[in-house]
């Protein structure tokens, strides 16, 4: 048996690029392809045990990363390792055997659930497919991971189809359906994104209760930083493919580095009536990820942008024990 090791996931100079789709005369008259580049040369680790998280805008390639680590997505370059095992090395049944261990929760739960598969079928297809149990077995189980995330009563809502659940228990039916095969790291993309307000508190108490009796760990994806504050031990920052500051979350909340981090935390509501926060919304919109900004690609739209930012890419320093930076202000 192979020792446990403190980081469950490594990654190390991950690229993801997409083709651009083009007509066949564009194609022809094209003097190079053109890519999306939607991750673009990251790497961090995920200690395990904890919940790690991923912030930013739409487009900064949140969910491509998610997506990569899982192998959904093939990357262009890098190095993925779960459990000290290179993923990219894996094929097969190999790779099935790891895929077990390692699930998903999708960002909206109606268009990730089979309409015409009853709510029991949905979160026992994945004992299914990986031939665990007998159909009674695989019934108990399901029954019983039903009503660790609060499906009840499981009886009733097992023939349930999903237009007959609100959303509240479509997003706890995917964490079941993530749960049922007991894994040890859980994808969780912006997993309460789809859900009323009201319901955002119990889902998250959920999930934290549901990693403390199953020992999970969580990437958690989102672009609400109020939420991460409420569940992640460390957190990553990423603006257009590149990570510009990753931490402990308290070190990144009470003192944040990059100016992109700022201001993000700058529109963060406060809840006080009366109290008031000076916010430093960044000028303009995210640039084209087909030709992102030379230097650093938060240049366009930092006011302390000096002449090397738009020349020089950063790199992702350490400031402090476990603080990263990726900016030319503490170069």
């Amino acid at each position: 048996m192979r020792p446990l090791t403190a980081r469950l996931v490594e990654v190390q100079g991950l690229k993801k690029y997409f083709p651009v789709q083009k007509t066949f005369l564009e194609t022809l008259l094209a003097r190079k392809l053109q890519f999306v580049k939607a991750v673009d040369g990251i790497s961090f680790d995920i200690e395990r045990g904890e919940v790690f998280g991923l912030a930013g805008e739409s487009g900064s390639g949140k969910t491509t990363t998610g997506r990569l680590l899982l192998r959904l997505v093939e990357p262009t370059e890098g190095k993925i390792a779960f459990d000290g095992v290179d993923l990219l090395l894996l094929k097969g049944d190999e790779l099935q055997q790891f895929r077990r261990r390692m699930q998903v929760i999708f960002q909206d739960p109606y268009a990730s659930l089979n309409p015409r598969m009853k709510i029991g079928e949905a979160i026992g297809d994945p004992l299914n497919i990986f031939r665990m149990a007998t159909k009674e077995e695989r019934k108990r189980l399901v029954i019983e991971t039903m009503e660790k995330v609060g499906l009840e009563p499981s009886s009733i809502l097992y023939d349930k189809y999903p237009h007959q659940l609100s959303g509240g228990q479509r997003q706890r039916v995917v964490i079941a359906r993530a749960l049922v095969l007991r894994p040890d790291f859980i994808v969780a993309d912006e997993p309460i994104a789809m859900v009323d307000v009201s319901v955002r508190a119990l889902i998250l108490d959920l999930m934290m209760s549901l990693k403390k009796e199953f020992n999970l760990t969580y990437l958690f994806i989102t672009h609400d930083l109020a939420t991460a504050k409420y569940v992640c031990n460390r957190i990553a920052i990423m603006y257009l493919g590149k990570i510009v500051e990753l931490g402990l979350l308290t070190k990144v909340f009470v003192t944040p580095k990059h100016p992109y981090t700022v201001a993000l935390l700058s529109a963060v509501p406060i809840p006080d009536p009366k109290a008031e926060r000076k916010k430093t919304i960044p000028k303009g919109e995210i640039p084209n990820p087909i030709n992102p900004p030379s230097g650093c690609r938060f240049h366009p739209r930092c006011p302390y942008a000096e002449a090397i930012c738009s020349q020089d890419e950063p790199k992702l320093q350490e400031i402090e024990k476990g603080h990263y930076v990726a900016c030319h202000l503490f170069a």
